[in-house]
């Protein structure tokens, strides 16, 4: 029995993550919508499986619905979390801490319900609880995104772009003074080379480079 009782704890390796992935999956699909439609459903058959639990009498029964329960429960907590980040991304942190915290209260408040209380009392309170909070899924509104019944979300403003490569426009304008400089010397002997009477000679590969990138620097 206390190998059953732990399949609940177990059930934290994987069901959270598969809540976290479905979220992400029904995101995909329909946006934000589909993130609150997967978490009211997860809530919705959390809460009902809580009442079932509190009324089966056969072990092997209790012991499946408990997995089952155990399963939606964890993956309620991972679709909750994969709507955190939209409430308010500069606080992302602080509003995680938030639901954490508010987990943990859930648990001390349930667990004082069941010191008072019966068993099935509480268990029946705790399964109400968790079914009328999946309702209220209906009264999320993040900004910028669309709610479970109405609202939609806000249509991007720009549209992406492919990842430009940095220019280090400092050291370009170094660059083009060195080049500068390096023509007006070239100018120089030239021109001392026509005073001569000899020819000119022909303009180097790297000369004409420089130019153009001279040119490429003013332009930007």
């Amino acid at each position: 029995f206390d190998v059953a009782v732990s399949i609940f704890g177990w059930t934290n390796l994987f069901a959270r993550g598969l809540g976290g992935y479905l979220s992400d999956r029904m995101n995909s699909r329909l946006g934000m919508r589909g993130r609150l439609l997967l978490q009211t459903c997860l809530l919705a058959a959390e809460g009902a499986l809580v009442l079932i639990f509190c009324n089966v009498n056969d072990i092997g029964a209790a012991v499946s619905v408990m997995v089952c329960l155990a399963i939606c429960s964890q993956a309620a907590s991972g679709s909750t979390y994969g709507i955190v980040p939209y409430v308010d991304p500069p606080a992302t942190g602080s509003i995680a801490g938030i639901v954490g915290a508010g987990g943990n209260t859930g648990a001390v408040a349930f667990g004082f319900g069941f010191l008072s209380m019966s068993y099935k009392d509480a268990f029946i309170l705790m399964g109400s609880i968790i079914l009328g909070t999946s309702l209220l899924s209906v009264f999320i509104l993040i900004k910028g995104q669309s709610g479970l019944l109405f609202g939609k979300a806000a249509t991007p403003t720009k549209v992406p772009q492919t990842l430009a490569v940095p220019v280090d426009k400092e050291h370009n304008s170094d660059h083009a003074d060195q080049v500068e400089d390096n023509k007006n010397v070239e100018e120089t002997s030239f021109h001392q080379l026509s005073e001569q009477g000899l020819p000119e000679p022909a303009p180097r590969d790297d000369q004409v480079q420089s130019e153009h990138a001279i040119a490429k620097v003013n332009d930007d």
